[in-house]
């Protein structure tokens, strides 16, 4: 399957879209008697189709465009994120795991309150002091865990995390519909991104070259 790289943008990085001259050339079957004569050409049909209204079912060739990519969104967008059926996660950083050994200046965006940063700094300090002068035998004592829970449910929503994602052309177009003016600025970023990908107007509904 034929891959095409993708500039980094904002939220989003080592983007790949695959498969999108062998889609287009799919869409073209139900037209077709003979369909080892096609060719990934864009015709005007097939882009209409694929502008059709969300729901209408004629854009159904844009799930054979998958898109790969690396997001890095908040707590609160990931939660939103969450809805969409088919944008999957491959893997993705863990506050679970990992909440104590981030670089908490880093890794809160700029709304975050800094006294809150600060409040959380403070408390993975003790926790890490805690757990070093602990033993391996000791390190299951109820204190220790308690910490941890603390600063798990204390962490704010400002806190950012980065996934690969797969998904494709059509959940793509779905969220560009929903998401471009939404008030969340890591969403605005994220559809400006969708807005630079190949034939990205077979996404946006725009006609390419528009100012």
């Amino acid at each position: 399957m034929s891959e095409l790289r993708v500039s980094d943008y904002g939220c989003v990085s080592n983007a790949t879209v695959y498969g999108l001259g062998e889609s287009i050339r799919r869409a073209k079957f139900p037209m077709a008697a003979k369909t080892g004569e096609l060719t990934a050409d864009l015709t005007p049909g097939i882009q209409k189709i694929a502008q059709t209204r969300n729901g209408e079912g004629h854009d159904q060739w844009l799930t054979g465009v998958v898109v790969q990519f690396d997001l890095t969104l908040s707590n609160k967008a990931w939660v939103e994120v969450e809805r969409y059926h088919f944008l999957d996660f491959v893997s993705s950083q863990s506050t679970m795991h990992r909440i104590t050994s981030f670089d908490l200046d880093e890794a809160y965006n700029n709304y975050v309150d800094h006294r809150i940063v600060e409040i959380m700094k403070e408390k993975v300090v003790v926790y890490n002091q805690l757990k070093n002068s602990l033993t391996a035998q000791e390190q299951s004592k109820a204190e220790l865990d308690r910490l941890y829970l603390e600063i798990l449910y204390s962490n704010p929503a400002g806190f950012r995390l980065t996934a690969g994602m797969t998904t494709n052309y059509r959940q793509l177009k779905t969220i560009y519909a929903q998401r471009k003016a939404h008030r969340l600025p890591e969403w605005r970023e994220f559809c400006r991104w969708i807005e630079t990908l190949p034939h990205s107007e077979l996404i946006t509904g725009e006609r390419p070259g528009r100012d």
